[in-house]
């Protein structure tokens, strides 16, 4: 079986970052190890929730795996709350020489950084996909960490642009999610891309429940393009059921279907 690290934040209630993270790549047959870089009471889309920073404890934790020799065959990094954490996930990259690293730099939408991320945020988050494997930005993302303009529905040309951009940083390969195209919404690869329908509704989580599925995807033998074809249909396939409260998308009826077309897959 294969193992993960999974650095980022624990909401107590919403599904989004480890509480998302943890069941679907356990799902997926992957064991999925946390390195939970902060505890809050709910995710960031309810108002008012608590925040206790755990990047001191985090670093304790990742220092007493390595004095039991302890290895992992990949690392997933998503919300990281400022430099320090940026550079905790750096440390734990560094940490794991082999491991296959994949790198969610969730930190804004819609044009602009979220709530509580400092200016810098971009240019922490830049030096950390300089060490990965793989990123997967959102067009938002794509644009703070390129210096490039935002466009909501960047043309084809423009989404080379941003992807020649994102792979100038280091990293090896990028996705670029939660692309528009009319009635339609998918992400751009290199050499490939999908779309399908877009939902009249927007869902918290949607990036994070995209990036967990491609990670448990990488991890349990895929390549790049099907695994992320795999997130596409999962998030797809869990936001039909919708409209949906604050909590986030609705995934853990379709587990089982997740996990049998994996199978399928990898058969």
């Amino acid at each position: 079986m294969s193992r993960i690290v999974t650095v980022q934040d624990l909401s107590c209630l919403g599904r989004c970052s480890l509480t998302l993270a943890l069941p679907v790549i356990s799902a997926m047959g992957v064991e999925c190890a946390v390195l939970p870089t902060a505890l809050l009471s709910t995710h960031t889309g309810y108002p008012g929730n608590t925040y206790l920073d755990l990047t001191q404890e985090a670093g304790r934790i990742a220092a007493h795996w390595q004095s039991l020799g302890i290895q992992t065959d990949g690392i997933y990094t998503g919300y990281l709350a400022g430099e320090a954490q940026c550079r905790l996930a750096m440390n734990v990259i560094r940490q794991f020489p082999g491991a296959k690293v994949l790198v969610d730099p969730a930190m804004g939408d819609h044009g602009r950084l979220y709530r509580g991320l400092g200016l810098e945020q971009p240019k922490a988050m830049a030096a950390l996909c300089g060490l990965a494997d793989i990123i997967t930005p959102n067009v938002t993302e794509a644009a703070l960490l390129t210096g490039l303009p935002y466009t909501p529905q960047p043309t084809p040309d423009q989404c080379r642009q941003l992807l020649e951009g994102l792979l100038a940083l280091g990293a090896k390969d990028a996705v670029i999610t939660g692309v528009p195209r009319g009635a339609e919404i998918g992400f751009v690869g290199r050499d490939f891309s999908w779309f399908g329908p877009r939902q009249p509704w927007d869902c918290h989580g949607a990036g994070d429940l995209f990036a967990a599925v491609l990670a448990g995807g990488i991890m349990g033998g895929l390549a790049l393009e099907p695994a992320a074809a795999l997130g596409a249909w999962f998030v797809g396939r869990c936001l039909a059921g919708g409209p949906f409260s604050a909590g986030g998308i609705a995934f853990e009826p379709h587990l089982p279907e997740l996990a049998s077309r994996l199978a399928d897959q990898l058969a």
